[in-house]
């Protein structure tokens, strides 16, 4: 392998962060939860699942091309990658009070098949994994250079650790309904994991 244990581990910590910044993922988990217990909103994370191999997958193979026709690519992408948790976290700070936009129709269908079939709609689709994917990546590991066991080791982590924050979410809201759907407690999750990400922005360029 040619990735680093600590760029993993740095990298497995914005993942966790990823999860738990408010987005179409968490809204529909979240009403599923809330309407049907955890038995509701399981297929819909097993769903995501599938767009966070895609994305990052569409992510290496992409960028890595991209980065062997221009070789500076790579250090650019990693500033990039500082820029945009920096940005995102500062404004989920200042928008921490903002409503979060309702789940439409199509995400909150009743049935294990409409649930999955959301989940991977609602990560394919989200702005947040695209952003992600492709413009934080980058900032953790050189793409001219991984290998087999490092794009296996990449992967793993990004199916892994945002299903288990997912079921976790189905979970906890599906248990405690009633401790989770105040303005005040949704805008202290937003204070949070927006000042986490200025963090890990503020990390990326010593990495």
């Amino acid at each position: 392998m040619t990735v680093t244990l600590h760029s993993l581990v740095f990298y497995a910590g914005a993942l966790v962060i990823l999860w738990i910044t408010p987005g179409p993922v968490f809204i529909a988990l979240t009403a599923r939860a809330l309407s049907g217990g955890f038995r509701s909103a399981w297929p819909l994370a097993l769903g995501v699942t599938i767009g966070d191999i895609v994305w990052p997958l569409t992510a290496i193979f992409g960028l890595t091309w991209i980065a062997g026709q221009f070789g500076q690519i790579m250090t650019v992408l990693h500033w990039v990658a500082a820029a945009i948790f920096i940005v995102m976290g500062i404004l989920l700070v200042r928008h921490a009070h903002a409503p979060i936009v309702g789940a439409n129709g199509r995400l909150t269908r009743p049935g294990l098949w409409p649930a999955f079939s959301a989940g991977v709609a609602a990560v394919i689709g989200n702005p947040k994994a695209i952003l992600f994917y492709m413009g934080v990546l980058p900032g953790f590991f050189d793409l001219r250079h991984v290998t087999g066991p490092d794009i296996a080791a990449i992967l793993f982590l990004s199916a892994l650790i945002p299903l288990m924050g997912n079921l976790l979410t189905a979970f906890v809201f599906g248990r405690a309904r009633h401790l989770f759907t105040t303005p005040e407690a949704l805008a202290r999750v937003n204070i949070v994991a927006g000042c986490l990400l200025v963090a890990v922005g503020l990390v990326i360029p010593l990495l």
